[in-house]
């Protein structure tokens, strides 16, 4: 995530379609991303840039913008920086 290292266990996503019926045919007209993520401390403003941007530097969402609609949600918890010896 832009500058901030997080192991893998400290990100995940669930990604929805959402898909409406138009001429007796489904058709994804939507797709929502819940992230869960754990940052160390004092990295906040970097993360909510990164996640700004999310969009705008998703290649599915760049091939996909003129037809369906992208959004996300965040659940962020700020964890204490590990100690450094």
């Amino acid at each position: 995530m832009r500058g901030v290292r997080l192991p893998s266990d400290h990100i995940r996503s669930h990604a929805e379609g959402i898909n409406e019926i138009r001429d007796r045919m489904p058709v994804l007209t939507g797709i929502h991303v819940s992230y869960t993520i754990q940052i160390p401390e004092g990295t906040r403003e970097m993360v909510d840039k990164a996640l700004a941007r999310h969009v705008d530097k998703c290649p599915t969402a760049q091939s996909l913008k003129d037809s369906v609609e992208f959004s996300w949600t965040a659940e962020i918890e700020e964890t204490e920086a590990a100690p450094t010896d």
